[in-house]
């Protein structure tokens, strides 16, 4: 019997449910060469079994043979990992598996990185590289037409693709339902890496179920714990350097590599600086990559960077996060503004800044080179409303109004706010009071056009039916009386608008909320601190933002914070807390910002302390309202101090302090009373 009737024999034997006829109809649409013969003759020497696995290959297009003309016995064959029934199926020890699966069964340790993953290329002594550390082929690009390193290769009318222009095709993912870059994105489970599963496993060092990095002889390490044993520094026991400790294995290790005899592998140890660190890109550890892509971005047409930009680029480069400046030196707006301003496209001043389209980005590069003196500063709430001021003025179409306007707005409102600044020693500028006015006053104007009335002739009814429309027509009061003044409108008087106390805080819940404050180490040192301050000594989150490390003054014994004239001696643990955040470098601090700030709560902006809104939506999630917990702690010190000590010591005006005494039950009655005891009970000279 020939080698041909041979396998026909062993395929017709194996599926009774198709006539021998249709079996070798099947067999000979997949036979046509003596050498698909020989090939499928060798896997069914193995047996019928291959049939069912169907790999290799040429059996699997058999199988589908079969299937396509009726068998019962098979189906399609199916990977055994991802169940694709339209792929090539090669053996494995599980089954037929695809190509992609395939390459993930036999993965191994790259002798480059030394991560396990699929096995992409070798080496000259025959080790195994991955698809990251293997060198990839250089051909001229189909899309860019440049000479690159080719991320897809050329198949059926489609070209060569290198790695800068190739994309991912996109889809609808199975997982997440967003339209993304997907895998498998022309089958029905597309899938984005987001959503693509990971095989979890026991951690070898932390015991979590974790998808592993890397799987070291210990055992498979997760990523989160991988990333602290590159980072495990210090002096090794052995020789006595500053290393990266290996042995033993652990969090506990005490010598490096070459005292254990392990040695480093050559892609731990950053080529520029040579510290045994995770490589970032070409040899480079992050921080080494951060100083070389800050440089290129800086850096004139003869390749120096200017002289003006020299502590910008210093301040990119020291990053606390050297992962997060990378990532914005590669997608943030402001780093591309930041390259037309070194490349000279771009002019550094602030009326350019202004103009520009993109705000959020240029108001992020001004406070970065204010931050290093390349610009001068300036008060930006200021400016902000002085361009609020031009946009409403020009909004207003009647002349006549306008010119009233326009008036009001220069020589009282800016005037006023202008006045404020100059003698404002806070980060901030209150602005809210100079919109109010000049959005009530337009008001106003608009209101009385409706009823074809000027302001020389409204009259005291005319204003009461104005005060009728809401409570916000109450803030007409000073436009009102400025107009009075300059014989622009009768004199008429606007009662002041109603002030409402607001509600305060049940007083259980805000000592619960201070003990969490000050217990609870999984919250932020920043929350924490301001909470108390907040909730302790009754600050206003415009206060506490803009405290400077000069107020907290630390000693052996003592850590005392200056709110007012006098320094107010603080209590364990809130005074550890303190002594933390100060030593503590922030994590949030934006990129390029300066290495020490005078602000006791930075903020993302270089240069610039945290603001009001971000500080009081971080405690709100917290469940602190601010205004209700500022509220509590004012009438409790109040009950307890005379308005003049609470005055001097939280930097509250006397009537203020007074007001909050006369509301916490006591008055000046008692102060005065208070001293006459403390200076009888003083011995006589």
């Amino acid at each position: 019997m020939c080698r041909r009737q041979e396998a026909l024999a062993v395929v017709a034997a194996a599926d009774p449910s198709l006539s021998v006829g249709q079996v070798a109809a099947a067999f000979d649409a997949v036979v046509t060469s003596p050498q698909t013969l020989a090939g499928l003759a060798a896997a069914l020497a193995d047996g019928p079994g291959v049939l069912r696995v169907g790999a290799p290959p040429l059996v699997g297009r058999l199988v589908g043979e079969l299937v396509a003309r009726g068998s019962t016995t098979f189906t399609r064959p199916a990977c055994v990992r991802c169940g694709r029934t339209d792929r090539k199926l090669h053996r494995s020890p599980q089954g037929g598996a695809c190509p992609a699966c395939r390459r993930r069964q036999t993965a191994s340790a790259c002798t480059v990185c030394d991560v396990v993953k699929p096995v992409a290329a070798r080496d000259d002594t025959g080790g195994p590289l991955c698809a990251r550390c293997a060198p990839r082929p250089q051909r001229r690009c189909g899309v860019c037409m440049r000479v690159r390193a080719i991320a897809r290769r050329a198949r059926d009318s489609q070209p060569d693709v290198c790695v800068n222009c190739f994309k991912m095709p996109e889809a609808t993912c199975v997982g997440c339902g967003q339209h993304r870059p997907c895998g498998f994105a022309t089958t029905d489970t597309p899938v984005c890496t987001g959503c693509a599963p990971r095989r979890a496993v026991a951690c070898a060092r932390c015991g979590l179920a974790r998808p592993p990095s890397v799987r070291w002889p210990e055992g498979p390490v997760c990523e989160r714990c991988y990333r602290a044993a590159l980072r495990h520094r210090g002096t090794c026991a052995g020789c006595g350097q500053t290393r990266r400790l290996v042995d033993p294995a652990g969090p506990h290790a005490t010598r490096c590599g070459d005292c254990a005899g392990v040695g480093t592998p050559a892609a731990h140890v950053c080529g520029d600086c040579g510290v045994e660190d995770r490589l970032f890109e070409r040899g480079r550890c992050a921080r080494c990559a951060l100083r070389r892509r800050a440089e290129t971005l800086l850096a004139d047409e003869n390749g120096a960077i200017p002289a003006a930009l020299t502590p910008v680029y210093d301040a990119i480069a020291a990053t606390r996060q050297p992962y997060s400046a990378l990532n914005w030196l590669r997608d943030g707006a402001a780093a591309a503004l930041l390259a037309e301003v070194a490349a000279g496209r771009l002019e550094a001043t602030h009326e350019a800044l202004d103009a520009h389209p993109t705000t959020r980005a240029a108001d992020y590069l001004r406070r970065l080179l204010t931050a290093h003196g390349v610009l001068a500063d300036r008060d930006e709430d200021l400016a902000r409303t002085e361009r609020w001021v031009a946009d409403l003025l020009a909004s207003v179409d009647r002349p006549a109004d306008r010119r009233l306007m326009t008036a009001y707005a220069t020589w009282r409102v800016l005037r006023r706010l202008r006045h404020r600044a100059g003698r404002n020693r806070s980060p901030w500028t209150a602005t809210r009071h100079a919109k109010t006015h000049l959005t009530a006053a337009a008001g106003l104007l608009d209101w009385l056009a409706e009823r074809d009335l000027a302001l020389t002739d409204a009259g005291p009814g005319d204003i009461d039916l104005w005060l009728a429309t809401g409570p916000a027509a109450y803030q007409t009061r000073d436009f009102l009386a400025w107009a009075a003044e300059h014989g622009h409108s009768q004199l008429m008087t606007v009662p002041a608008a109603i002030r409402r106390t607001g509600t305060t805080m049940d007083p259980d819940a805000r000592w619960d909320l201070l003990a969490r404050l000050l217990h609870d180490d999984t919250l932020d040192p920043t929350d924490r601190v301001a909470g108390c301050l907040l909730l302790c000594y009754a600050q206003q989150l415009s206060r506490i933002t803009a405290m400077t490390v000069d107020q907290v003054t630390r000693a052996a014994d003592t850590t005392t914070i200056r709110f007012g004239a006098d320094h107010v001696t603080v209590p364990d643990p809130l005074a550890g807390l303190i002594d933390a955040l100060i030593d503590t470098p922030r994590s949030h601090v934006g990129v390029g910002a300066p290495t020490t700030s005078p602000w006791l709560f930075p903020g993302h902006l270089p240069g610039r302390p945290l603001t009001p809104a971000r500080l009081g939506s971080r405690l709100g999630k917290l469940g602190i309202n601010a205004r209700a917990g500022r509220r509590a702690a004012l009438l409790q010190l109040a009950a307890h101090l005379p308005a003049a000590v609470l005055a001097d010591l939280l930097n509250l005006s006397v009537g203020t302090a007074v007001g909050w005494v006369n509301n916490a039950g006591g008055d000046w009655s008692r102060y005065a009373a208070a001293l006459l005891t403390e200076r009888s009970q003083q011995p006589a000279e």
